[in-house]
């Protein structure tokens, strides 16, 4: 009896180690800790996706969604939060798929990093949280994904602040090659395209992302504490999988779901925005800056605003700016 009891507690350690070190492999490396200027951390059920998202301002304030880009996450907003908080507004940022605290509800959902993919989970969060319609603006994927959402579904949407204007990938002009200067701005995409690149992304994500940091925004003295605070969201145990998915399908390498034709097929037509919008064009978009080469697609109440010596991480490197057009795209009518 002894031996059988012996060997019986030898077996539930060793099926007690597996499930732990499974769970460990799955888990985030690190334990988030968001700055408490962003407000509450939760978590909600939402789509496809358990989304993180931190919450703050009155309950009966405007609501406004900012949406971060890559290789940054909702840090970049921390100053930009309480701006718009002071001014009565109720503000969420979502850490997007693949980032911070975000998980896919089933392990066998396809990692998508496709942009009607991320419209739909800001969709799919807006729905989770009864939100009818609400500000909405971002950068980099972030600007994106809410020029996406604009086109998509306008009734979602009171105002659209976009940094670098309209960013609708269209998959036949990506096709095209582009001048050799413009070319090698998009060096990372073809690093990426590779299997070398994506081994390469997965050993070096810390310092690969802080070198885009470096680039996008030369004139940043961005400091070690705020960089390794964003840092810990691309632990994320999708985080390879979904930024690796999200330039090889711009590509045209890699295909999306074909759930999302439909979407792909209106984005493909390159829609107008009609609700109130106020792009943003910054150092990091050059000879665009100016915002004539999309001002055209804005065809409702709309303004342009050029913000000198700033990189691509608008919200972070002038909270001011930005949290001020989200304020004032709000009163476009």
């Amino acid at each position: 009896m002894k031996t059988l009891l012996k060997n019986a507690k030898l077996i539930l350690i060793a099926v007690f180690s597996t499930a732990t070190a499974l769970v460990s492999a799955q888990a985030p490396k690190q334990t988030i800790q968001v700055n408490s200027s962003l407000g509450t951390l939760k978590q909600i059920n939402a789509g496809l996706l358990n989304v993180g998202y931190t919450e703050a301002g009155l309950s009966n304030g405007t609501p406004v969604i900012l949406l971060h880009g890559w290789p940054y996450d909702i840090h970049s907003y921390e100053e930009v939060v309480p701006i718009l908080v002071s001014k009565g507004y109720h503000v969420y940022t979502p850490y997007l798929r693949g980032f911070g605290t975000t998980t896919f509800l089933s392990k066998d959902t396809f990692r998508n990093g496709q942009q009607a993919a991320l419209a739909s989970d800001i969709i799919a969060f807006m729905d989770a949280l009864k939100i009818d319609k609400a500000v909405i603006g971002g950068f980099d994927w972030g600007a994106r994904t809410a020029v996406v959402v604009s086109a998509l579904w306008p009734e979602r949407v009171k105002g659209l602040v976009s940094v670098s204007g309209y960013l609708v990938v269209n998959l036949e002009a990506n096709l095209k090659p582009l001048p050799p200067k413009a070319e090698l701005g998009w060096w990372y995409q073809y690093y990426f395209a590779t299997e070398r690149g994506k081994s390469g992304y997965t050993q070096n994500t810390y310092e690969f992302n802080k070198q885009i940091w470096q680039i996008a925004s030369p004139l940043w003295n961005f400091s070690k504490v705020a960089y390794d605070q964003t840092a810990k969201s691309f632990d994320n145990p999708d985080h390879v999988a979904i930024v690796i998915h999200n330039y090889r399908w711009r590509q045209s390498l890699e295909a999306g779901e074909s759930k999302y034709d439909v979407f792909e097929k209106r984005l493909a037509a390159k829609p107008e925005i009609k609700v109130p919008a106020i792009t943003i064009g910054s150092d990091f978009d050059g000879a665009f800056a100016d915002g004539k080469a999309y001002a055209n697609k804005f065809t409702g109440k709309y303004e342009h605003r050029i913000l000198k010596g700033i990189g691509h991480n608008v919200p972070q490197e002038d909270p001011k700016a930005f949290a001020q057009a989200i304020i004032d795209v709000d009163s476009l009518k």
